[in-house]
Protein backbone atom coordinates (compact mmCIF):
# COMPACT_ATOMS: atom_id res chain seq x y z
CA UNK A 1 0.00 0.00 0.00
CA UNK A 2 1.39 3.45 -1.22
CA UNK A 3 2.17 5.91 1.70
CA UNK A 4 3.07 9.40 0.88
CA UNK A 5 3.39 11.68 4.26
CA UNK A 6 4.03 15.64 3.61
CA UNK A 7 5.63 18.13 6.04
CA UNK A 8 7.00 21.42 6.16
CA UNK A 9 4.22 23.54 5.51
CA UNK A 10 3.21 26.82 7.33
CA UNK A 11 2.91 30.32 7.35
CA UNK A 12 6.03 32.78 6.73
CA UNK A 13 6.45 36.34 5.63
CA UNK A 14 7.20 37.58 1.95
CA UNK A 15 10.66 36.72 1.03
CA UNK A 16 11.14 33.79 3.42
CA UNK A 17 11.76 30.25 2.83
CA UNK A 18 9.95 26.75 3.48
CA UNK A 19 11.06 23.34 2.52
CA UNK A 20 8.06 20.83 2.25
CA UNK A 21 9.26 16.71 2.20
CA UNK A 22 7.22 14.22 0.93
CA UNK A 23 8.31 11.01 2.14
CA UNK A 24 6.79 8.03 0.41
CA UNK A 25 6.44 3.81 0.76
CA UNK A 26 4.74 0.97 -0.56
CA UNK A 27 6.53 1.07 -3.80
CA UNK A 28 9.95 1.00 -5.74
CA UNK A 29 10.50 5.12 -5.56
CA UNK A 30 13.90 5.91 -7.55
CA UNK A 31 12.37 4.71 -10.62
CA UNK A 32 9.49 7.15 -11.03
CA UNK A 33 9.35 10.56 -11.37
CA UNK A 34 7.81 12.87 -8.32
CA UNK A 35 6.36 15.99 -8.64
CA UNK A 36 4.99 19.12 -6.82
CA UNK A 37 1.91 20.64 -7.08
CA UNK A 38 -0.46 23.30 -5.70
CA UNK A 39 -4.24 24.54 -5.57
CA UNK A 40 -5.22 28.18 -4.30
CA UNK A 41 -8.70 29.02 -3.27
CA UNK A 42 -10.61 29.22 -6.54
CA UNK A 43 -8.52 28.39 -8.72
CA UNK A 44 -7.22 25.26 -10.34
CA UNK A 45 -4.61 22.73 -9.29
CA UNK A 46 -1.35 23.79 -10.93
CA UNK A 47 1.73 21.84 -11.56
CA UNK A 48 5.07 23.34 -9.56
CA UNK A 49 8.18 21.35 -10.70
CA UNK A 50 8.80 17.56 -11.57
CA UNK A 51 11.93 15.87 -11.12
CA UNK A 52 12.87 12.03 -12.94
CA UNK A 53 14.60 9.60 -11.78
CA UNK A 54 18.02 10.94 -12.92
CA UNK A 55 17.82 14.27 -11.33
CA UNK A 56 16.58 16.20 -13.88
CA UNK A 57 13.72 18.81 -13.26
CA UNK A 58 11.46 20.62 -14.88
CA UNK A 59 9.35 24.37 -13.08
CA UNK A 60 6.44 26.33 -13.44
CA UNK A 61 7.61 29.12 -15.04
CA UNK A 62 6.63 31.52 -11.92
CA UNK A 63 8.93 29.59 -9.72
CA UNK A 64 12.00 29.37 -11.91
CA UNK A 65 14.92 30.92 -9.90
CA UNK A 66 12.54 30.73 -6.30
CA UNK A 67 12.04 26.78 -5.63
CA UNK A 68 14.12 23.78 -6.09
CA UNK A 69 13.05 20.02 -6.30
CA UNK A 70 15.25 17.53 -5.24
CA UNK A 71 14.52 13.68 -4.12
CA UNK A 72 17.05 11.77 -1.96
CA UNK A 73 16.36 8.18 -3.26
CA UNK A 74 17.94 6.35 -0.34
CA UNK A 75 15.43 8.31 2.34
CA UNK A 76 12.73 7.44 -0.92
CA UNK A 77 11.59 11.43 0.13
CA UNK A 78 11.17 14.29 -2.59
CA UNK A 79 11.99 17.99 -1.43
CA UNK A 80 10.74 21.33 -2.15
CA UNK A 81 13.04 24.22 -1.40
CA UNK A 82 10.86 27.31 -1.38
CA UNK A 83 12.93 30.45 -1.75
CA UNK A 84 11.78 34.19 -1.95
CA UNK A 85 8.47 33.34 -1.65
CA UNK A 86 5.60 35.72 -2.34
CA UNK A 87 2.04 36.24 -1.49
CA UNK A 88 0.83 34.70 -4.75
CA UNK A 89 2.65 31.15 -3.66
CA UNK A 90 -0.15 31.12 -0.84
CA UNK A 91 -1.78 27.59 -1.40
CA UNK A 92 -2.01 24.00 -0.27
CA UNK A 93 0.81 22.13 -2.24
CA UNK A 94 0.37 18.50 -2.61
CA UNK A 95 3.10 15.73 -3.40
CA UNK A 96 2.80 13.94 -6.48
CA UNK A 97 4.40 10.55 -6.86
CA UNK A 98 5.18 7.45 -9.05
CA UNK A 99 4.92 9.31 -12.02
CA UNK A 100 4.85 8.34 -15.79
CA UNK A 101 5.93 12.39 -17.30
CA UNK A 102 5.61 15.17 -15.34
CA UNK A 103 2.41 15.69 -15.06
CA UNK A 104 0.55 12.46 -15.05
CA UNK A 105 0.98 11.07 -11.78
CA UNK A 106 -0.88 7.52 -9.65
CA UNK A 107 -0.78 9.08 -6.04
CA UNK A 108 -1.14 12.46 -4.22
CA UNK A 109 -0.21 13.62 -0.87
CA UNK A 110 -3.01 14.53 1.62
CA UNK A 111 -1.62 18.27 0.92
CA UNK A 112 0.31 20.77 3.04
CA UNK A 113 -0.90 24.14 3.57
CA UNK A 114 1.35 26.97 2.43
CA UNK A 115 0.64 30.92 3.64
CA UNK A 116 2.69 33.98 2.36
CA UNK A 117 1.43 37.18 4.45
CA UNK A 118 2.43 39.94 2.98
Amino acid sequence: QVQLVESGGGLVQAGGSLRLSCAASGRTFSTYVMGWFRQAPGKEREFVAGINWSGASTYYDSVKGRFTISRDNAKNTVYLQMNSLKPEDTAVYYCAAYGSSWIEYDYWGQGTQVTVSS
